[in-house]
């Protein structure tokens, strides 16, 4: 096939990952749902699955998914996609119960985890559930949460909780653990009571693991050179944001590649990033460790471009080799495009990616190219992985030393259905043109590396568990 209108593959992020997410539900839900209906516990919901998959089609009509329509059909179709999964959302949770059906009460002082595993296999995970302590404790003590599989203490941390009440009363908790695949299992969570909350320090930025070793740069906010087994795998400065110009045109019917460079996202001061934060502060640094446990060090920075903001928390594991990238974006550029950058240690490295029913290479000459969950730089020895949870596009190719470098597309901001037409300006000049995707967007990256043999033979199930991860719910 002949590329053309490559921005489709940016154009409207939040269609793009509310199809993924509506496709990603609707399989989950029909497996949980499939198994609670085959152990007699509760009827197939046909029709909610059958309502959600018609939204899901309909929003791969030409204009939706590509993101070439004007605002108000966006609006219509962000409507239609979280109608979607609102019917998967009422369908899944009647059979996480059902399928719970059964389960003992919880022993005194322990608050009991049910997580729901619908991948045919075991699956070892970081399992992430929130719920609430008996009682509100207005002391200055600190409830602490470690996770059991039976008698099994399992690496547990306890982070900020999503509401914002200065009481030890809602928890957060991550653990790691090893699913049971196709069916319900069962962790305890047991309380302690300590004087405090643990410290953690603020500056101590670097994880050594058994499986790697890495680092956030205090003075940039990315990651340092980056290492498994010894090997150095990629270049000081991922998670670079680049800033690249565009135009107005949605489609980009006009061009193969996005590779004029304007700038970069560069780390706020500490007066703007007290800003940024919202803190009461005068001053907040602009890179800092906001959790550190057993399970893994997060770390948080704050960057600036112009009169947009952006920031990243990287999520450092204490125990295998995947970082976690997640980032938010306040965008306030026009025709503009946002792609992190990837930089790699890797020789003769060649762009594959996930497609329809496999995996292919992919343009590695610095051209535009579209894949599904997953793309990776690879050699013969060596491979940098990438799993998305809702992007598509990204672009490589080497950089004047000749290692490969991989940028994975974030957003554009062109105008709504600015097509092209002879020599005639895009957009009118008098007046105020909206553009796609102003305002707070958010992504998620889970980042790997290693032998290419390794990373290519389960990148596939590896990608399907990020974007199809197991329910957890506390009793």
């Amino acid at each position: 096939l002949n590329p053309w209108g490559v921005g489709c593959y940016t154009s409207q992020i939040r269609i793009k990952q509310l199809h993924r997410k509506l496709e990603n539900e609707l399989y989950a839900t029909e497996q949980m749902a499939a198994a609670a209906f085959f152990l007699k516990r509760m009827a197939y919901p046909v029709e909610e699955l059958r309502r959600a998959q018609e939204d899901l089609m309909f929003s791969e009509f030409h204009d939706i998914l590509p993101g070439s329509s004007i605002q108000r059909v966006e609006d219509t179709s962000i409507r239609l996609l979280d109608h979607g999964l609102e019917e998967l959302s009422r369908a899944k949770a009647r059979a996480f119960f059902a399928l719970a059906q059964g389960q003992p009460k919880g022993a005194d002082g322990e608050i009991p985890v049910l997580v729901y595993n619908p991948h045919p296999y075991p699956v070892e995970t970081d399992v992430t559930v929130e719920f609430q302590l008996q009682d509100q404790n207005w002391k200055d003590t600190f409830t602490q949460v470690t996770a059991f599989a039976g008698t099994t203490a399992l690496p547990t941390q306890v982070e900020k909780e999503a509401s914002n009440l200065s009481l030890d009363w809602r928890k957060r908790v991550i653990f790691r653990a090893v699913l049971a695949p196709s069916t319900m299992n069962r962790f305890s969570c047991k309380l302690t009571t300590l004087a405090a909350k643990p410290a953690i320090d603020p500056a101590a930025m670097a994880v050594k693991t058994r499986d790697l070793s890495v680092a956030v740069d205090p003075a940039t906010g990315l990651l340092t050179p980056w290492k498994v087994g010894g090997t150095v795998i990629t270049k000081a400065g991922v998670g670079a944001a680049l800033v690249i110009r565009d135009n107005e045109d949605p489609w980009g019917m006009l061009v193969h590649r996005f590779r004029d460079f304007e700038g970069a996202f560069t780390l706020l001061s500490p007066t703007d990033a007290a800003i940024f934060a919202g803190v009461r502060a005068s001053e907040l640094a602009p890179v800092r460790v906001v959790e550190d446990g057993a399970v893994r060090m997060v770390v948080e920075a704050l960057f600036g471009y112009r009169t947009s903001r952006l920031q990243l928390r990287w999520l450092l594991p204490k125990q295998g080799a995947t970082i976690g990238l997640e980032i938010r974006v306040l965008w306030n550029e026009k025709d503009r495009m946002l792609k992190l950058s990837v930089p790699t240690a890797l020789k003769n490295s060649r762009l594959r990616g996930q497609v329809a029913y496999g995996t292919d290479d992919l343009p590695s000459d610095g051209r535009e190219a579209v894949a599904q969950q997953w793309v990776a730089l690879t050699n013969d020895l060596l491979a940098v992985t990438a799993i998305n949870d809702g992007t598509y596009g990204c672009d490589a190719a080497p950089d004047a030393e000749g290692d490969g470098e991989l940028r994975l597309n974030l957003l554009r901001s062109p105008a709504y259905s600015a097509h092209p037409i002879n020599e005639r300006p895009l957009v009118p000049q008098d007046r105020l043109t909206p553009r796609i995707d102003q305002g707070e967007r958010q992504f998620r990256f889970w980042l790997d590396a290693g032998p290419a043999a390794t990373q290519l033979g389960d990148i596939d199930r590896r990608a399907l568990i990020c974007n199809r991860p197991p329910m957890a719910l506390s009793l």
